[in-house]
């Protein structure tokens, strides 16, 4: 491998001022446009390659050690040097559009069991009348007199290296490489118009609140008929009066005389899948939860349905006749082994014991 140094034609401790000063004076006298000769390309490469090495303080430092070569890849300087990278050729007209969100609200009910929406927006649409081609109908866009098509533009200028062609995109057709002489009227040579039209919402059963759904390519047009962004719609759940929610199951208080709490009744609870008679069992305390299989929220993710939670709050009577009175002292008689005292604290969103 030939040494970096030797190439360049400087000494081991040479400055970085030096190795930047050699390395200008090698590049002018082999440059492709003074010197044409493939040996010369060929010895601007390595030259080129020696400087990438020498030139940055860090690859000079690795590669003094004994270290592999280190540098920014001969591509990089030579794009630096004599132009060329970016883009090639022209752009297309055609630019995907921005993405949509919309709000929706649902009820209690519609989240447990999903729902079906038309709902109005205003969005972008394909233009109908030039059908996003942004021209006049009868017309088409024609070839840039100044890029010829190519959407580019070259320009020549002098540097250190000599005369170096850049390229830009071309100022005329700001890069698309055609002119629309005529612009659609009704779009104003953009492709696409504002409109109001209905989005088919589908919402899945089980959705929870503050969900955010996707619809691929359902946002808006793109400018020039390009593919339509994306619509997110972000999910609100009205707040019920008598029900809430734990996961997938749904979940209510029931308050029970304390004479039904005592000796078990049957009661009739109105659900979202219609009225039920619940068994309420003898003994039962403030606290206790009953089950209802499969009458919770739809299971977002899998298939069937959540349960409903009926927590017990046994109904103490506040007030009492004095023939009621008499009965609870004779009731107390009787169990005089009851007696107050703390229980443990539990924690959790919706904890009790399960009954049924």
């Amino acid at each position: 491998m030939a040494d970096h140094y030797q190439t360049l034609g400087v000494s081991r401790n040479a400055s970085p001022e030096d190795i930047k000063k050699a390395y200008r004076k090698l590049a002018r006298e082999l440059h492709p446009d003074v010197n044409p000769s493939e040996q010369a390309q060929e010895r601007f490469k390595t030259v080129t390659h020696a400087y990438e090495v020498l030139g940055d303080e860090q690859s000079r430092r690795n590669y003094d050690s004994g270290g592999a070569d280190a540098g920014f890849g001969f591509g990089d300087i030579f794009e630096t040097f004599f132009g060329g990278g970016g883009q090639r050729g022209p752009r297309s007209r055609a630019e995907r559009g921005q993405d949509a969100l919309l709000r929706v609200e649902l009820s209690f009910e519609e989240a447990i069991f999903g729902s079906e929406k038309s709902i109005p927006v205003d969005t972008a649409v394909l233009c109908d009348t030039c059908n996003g081609s942004c021209a006049k109908p009868g017309t088409s866009p024609t070839v840039c007199d100044i890029c010829r098509g190519s959407g580019q533009v070259q320009t020549q200028v002098r540097s250190l290296l000599g005369s170096v062609v850049t390229s830009s995109p071309c100022g005329s057709c700001r890069g698309y490489g055609h002119i629309i002489p005529e612009p659609c009227v009704d779009c104003r040579g953009q492709g696409r118009v504002r409109a109001r039209r209905d989005i088919e919402l589908k919402i899945p059963a089980g959705v929870e609140d503050g969900l955010r759904l996707q619809l691929a390519g359902s946002g808006e047009v793109g400018f020039a008929g390009g593919p339509s962004g994306d619509l997110y719609v972000d999910i609100s759940i009205a707040p019920h009066q008598y029900f809430g929610r734990d996961g997938d199951e749904i979940t209510c208080e029931l308050e029970v005389p304390l004479h039904d709490a005592v000796l078990g009744t049957m009661v009739k609870v109105q659900t979202f899948d219609g009225e039920i008679e619940l068994q309420v069992p003898a003994g039962s305390q403030s606290g206790d939860v009953l089950t209802v299989k499969g009458k919770g929220f739809g299971r977002l993710r899998n298939s069937g349905r959540g349960d409903l939670l009926v927590k017990i709050q046994v109904k103490i009577p506040s007030k009492l006749d004095s023939k009621q009175k008499e009965l609870f002292r004779s009731l107390a008689g009787l169990r005089k082994s009851d007696a107050a005292g703390l229980i443990a604290r539990k924690s959790g969103s919706f904890q009790g014991r399960r009954r049924g």
